[in-house]
């Protein structure tokens, strides 16, 4: 018999709830493992903390599927717990045809998808937010918002000792093995290495997933791992206040602009920008894009630019560089039952971690 009936690989959001909703159902047979200190230490906790509606991606894509389910429950659950959120709501802006083409596209989508977008009069947009400029067009989204991530990941810890899960720290698994029933996990632990059973496993990895998943799976079906750098900067000056989020009108299905977010106390920050990176621990905020980034802000909002400052960065796991849509991988790995890969779980990844827990009890049960 093994140690565990499963063992999920890291402790961000996304492996957090997947573990609350196993211990749920398994209870102590269900092990988290976290190579840090402390959970959520890594692209949990650092991202713009918005609960994203699902209308920039494929309709039919787990990247929207799993953002409008993700969202919904987000929204409930927080109303139950009386967790921190905020539905703010959000303004996508065009400039010009070029981009209103764009902000149609989505609009269409929309109605495939069921996620409300509404096109907003420019006059009262004006009278509503002073400071943004809108030249051609803004589609306004009700249903997005914003939380504390933090204060989620502690309502899965809880729940996850509740059911007498197990979550350890500390913990960097540094092997994974087929074995005739289930899977052995070598991890390296402050007082050595340890060897656990799983008669599965989930990969959550995050940034480290495809190394995870390479322990494992055969030379021919191998990923490398490239990390989408984002920086996000600062902005101390208590005018102009704006009461949403505002974004640009997309540039590409890889990076949505440089955005202006609030967080729950109002504080207006601005990005993430995209620069490519060799480590996933270059996490110091990056002044490499600034410039670019004060002239795409000044296209939707009169502000101080000067007053702009590299706050902190986050860095998107993915498995290629290339700047096509690429969608979530969740999947049961052939021939390997019971091993379940995690990769590219970038944005909308926060919004959509119950939703892709529910998905991973599905595949696991």
């Amino acid at each position: 018999m093994s140690d565990f009936s499963h063992a999920v690989i890291g402790g961000g959001v996304v492996g957090l709830a997947i573990a609350s909703r196993l211990a749920r159902r398994y209870g102590p047979r269900v092990i988290l493992l976290e190579k840090n200190a402390e959970t959520g230490q890594e692209t949990s906790s650092r991202n713009s903390e918005v609960i994203h509606a699902g209308i920039y991606h494929p309709a039919d894509s787990l990247r929207t599927k799993l953002c409008i389910r993700g969202r919904e429950l987000t929204y409930a659950l927080a109303k139950k717990r009386n967790l921190p959120v905020k539905n703010c709501g959000k303004w996508v802006i065009a400039q010009d045809e070029e981009q209103l083409a764009v902000l149609e596209v989505m609009k269409k989508r929309s109605e495939v998808t069921g996620v409300p977008l509404n096109w907003l009069d420019l006059d009262k947009a004006k009278e509503l937010e002073p400071a943004i400029i809108a030249r051609k067009a803004i589609l306004e989204s009700p249903t997005t918002g914003i939380m504390s991530a933090h204060a989620f990941m502690d309502y899965h810890i809880a729940k996850i000792q509740s059911y007498d899960g197990e979550l350890v720290t500390h913990t960097k698994v540094t092997g994974v093995s087929k074995e005739a029933e289930g899977y052995k996990l070598t991890c390296e632990t402050p007082d050595g290495i340890t060897e656990i059973t799983a008669d599965a496993v989930v990969n959550s990895a995050g940034l480290y997933a495809a190394d995870v998943s390479n322990m494992l799976l055969p030379k021919d079906r191998q990923l490398k791992a490239y990390y989408g750098k984002g920086s996000y900067f600062s902005y101390a000056p208590s005018q102009p206040k704006v009461s949403r989020l505002i974004y640009p009108t997309p540039i590409s299905s890889v990076a949505l602009g440089t955005h202006l977010t609030i967080d729950l106390a109002g504080q207006l920050r601005f990005g993430p920008d995209l620069e490519w990176v060799s480590s996933p621990t270059d996490l110091q905020a990056s002044t490499q894009n600034l410039e670019q980034a004060k002239k795409d802000i000044a296209e939707y909002i009169d502000l101080d630019l000067d007053a702009l400052t590299p706050d902190y960065a986050g860095i998107r796991p993915k498995t290629t560089d290339s700047q096509e849509f690429q969608d979530f991988t969740i999947r049961q790995e052939k021939g390997f039952p019971g091993f379940i890969n995690l990769l590219n779980v970038e944005s909308p990844g926060l919004t959509s971690s119950m939703a892709i827990a529910e998905y991973v009890e599905d595949l696991v049960a």
